[in-house]
């Protein structure tokens, strides 16, 4: 069946019925994104007129979804303008993945709402005369729609207007748009055009802290940001230090801001901003501010965040720590009874929580460490000695619940000695302790996870520590235990939290700035460690020669 049959047998069943009207939405939308251009001009203006129709009676879910379905290969134009003047949720899931010719472009804008087009200057990849045309229809012409607009855009008056207009016989919006697109297809076309690095921007907001008016960058960038909410783990907004300000009225000084889009102007930046009021009332109406970029020794670690990959990371961890803390402290104050006596089972709940945190703790800390270690440059190895057999019999102790709970035994025998290591005490308490937790995590119950902490000789250069690889991952090869998403069988829940793969990944990490290594063999992983045994030796002989 072609595509013209199509249509008239669409158009010849009117949808009786909401199901039959978001069927006809969805094949009328299909046809139009696939077959659009090679549709007769009477066909296109029947199937949008079908579309303005139906509108009303299609929820605005079913109208989300179809405009995903085929944003990304949106690049018939009149149905582009059909959904762009649907409401916002609508359209901008339409315009920002839509792919249409600069002349096209250029015919739609004019018809376009504040809110589509502010959905357009956020974007990086449009031809360089759209952005000169957004420039062109000035600041008053992108931002988001007032509360009052946006309440009367509801779908009521559609669904009466567009009997009217049929009725009328007046050309529809979408027909005006059909014949301006025409016309541009077939003259002008535009010069490219530079975007430079933005080295500052003015913005304001409203009472409520959403930004409403910028000057200097693309709108879409910042338009619609919050200063009154923290953005987390890297998403576009500001820091807590805004948030706070503005929840006290008070003036804003060097806040962090992050913003996405065109490369002149993500990344991040630092504002200043004062609260102003009515004149007349003395009511609050919101803030005028400057941004700039930050100086480089206000960058996290005196380095710009795109020279170090775990900068996000980093930043995840500290916004991260402060509540897991405060969730952690006012846990403390409930089971120590310091605000007055407690009952025996709220007790017990807030008991929970406080080792619950202190196990989030520990992970934190391991994201912590392997986004330090995977950055960090080590030019010279250790000096400090460890003991790291006191080292392994400490950590046996501290597995001891965990053995038990997953009814796993350890046994680790020393051959030789003394076991004395270049390294420091935290380091090789984590590589340790991670290794062994992660091995456990994946044993069978009843399984013995054995293992040896061996020096051959006083004068190795290297102290080991052979686990014996668990059944469950006797035949994985190392790429397979070094990837993150592997899942052996009989995994225990605990290693879900984190993977063996990345508990591997880190101490092989933080055994390299030791100066060691993790060998994964067909029988067992070694840990090597630098020895100091010589250097104890030499040092033992020469106060005996005093």
């Amino acid at each position: 069946m072609t595509a013209d049959s199509m249509i008239a047998t669409i158009l010849r069943q009117a949808p009786a019925d909401r199901r039959a009207s978001i069927t006809a939405w969805r094949q009328l939308t299909d046809i139009l994104a696939q077959r659009g251009n090679q549709l007769s001009d009477d066909d296109i203006r029947r199937s949008l007129h079908a579309l303005a129709v139906l509108r009303p009676r299609v929820p605005e879910s079913v109208r989300r979804d179809c405009a995903r379905a085929v944003a990304r290969h949106g690049r018939f134009a009149p149905l582009v303008a059909l959904y762009a003047n649907d409401v916002p949720a609508v359209s901008a899931i339409m315009l920002r993945d839509a792919r249409l010719a600069e002349a096209d472009w250029l015919a739609l804008l004019p018809a376009t709402s504040a809110m589509a087009r502010s959905v357009l200057a956020g974007r990086s990849d449009l031809p360089s005369g759209v952005y000169r045309a957004l420039a062109s229809l000035g600041s008053a012409s992108v931002a988001l729609p007032q509360p009052e607009a946006a309440a009367q855009e509801g779908p009521a008056p559609a669904a009466e207007a567009a009997p009217e207009r049929a009725s009328e016989g007046h050309p529809s919006q979408i027909s005006e748009l059909v014949r301006r697109i025409d016309k541009y297809q077939s003259t002008r076309t535009q010069p490219a055009q530079s975007r430079a690095p933005r080295a500052a921007f003015l913005f304001e907001t409203g009472p409520d802290g959403v930004i409403h008016w910028v000057e200097g960058v693309t709108r879409g960038a910042v338009i619609g940001l919050s200063i009154a909410e923290a953005a987390f783990g890297g998403e576009p907004g500001t820091d807590g230090v805004a948030a706070g300000a503005f929840r006290q009225r008070a003036e804003i000084i060097n806040a962090r801001m992050l913003l996405e889009g065109a490369p002149a102007e993500a990344g991040e930046w630092r504002f200043s901003a004062l609260p102003w009021f009515d004149p007349a009332t003395g009511q609050f109406r919101g803030y005028r501010a400057s941004a700039r970029r930050p100086h480089r020794n206000e960058m996290p670690y005196g380095r710009p965040a795109a020279e170090d990959s775990g900068d996000s990371i980093r930043q995840l961890i500290h916004e991260l720590r402060s509540p897991l803390n405060a969730i952690s402290g006012f846990a403390q104050i409930i089971s120590g009874q310091m605000f007055g006596p407690v009952s025996h089972g709220y007790r017990g709940m807030a008991e929970t929580i406080v080792a619950d945190a202190a196990s989030v703790q520990s992970i934190i800390d391991d994201l912590e460490t392997a986004a330090r270690s995977g950055s960090a440059r080590i030019d010279a190895p250790s000096e400090e000695v460890v003991d790291i057999g006191a080292v392994v019999t400490q950590v046996e102790g501290e597995l001891a619940a965990l053995l038990a709970d997953q009814r796993v035994d350890l046994s680790i025998s020393r051959v030789g000695g003394p076991f004395l290591g270049f390294a420091s005490d935290a380091d090789v308490r984590r590589m340790v302790g991670r290794l062994l937790t992660a091995l456990v995590d994946v044993s069978e119950p009843g399984a013995i996870l054995v293992g040896q902490l061996v020096t051959e000789s006083r004068h190795d250069d290297m102290l080991q520590l052979r686990v014996v690889r668990p059944a469950t991952i006797r035949f994985a090869t190392a790429a397979e235990l070094l990837d993150p998403g592997f899942s052996p069988e009989g995994e225990a829940p605990g290693a879900a939290v984190l993977s063996l793969g990345f508990s591997l990944r880190l101490v092989d990490s933080l055994a390299r700035s030791s100066g060691g290594r993790l060998d994964i063999g067909h029988n067992a992983l070694t840990l090597h460690l630098p020895s100091a045994n010589s250097k104890a030796e030499v040092e033992l002989e020469a106060q005996q020669g005093e």
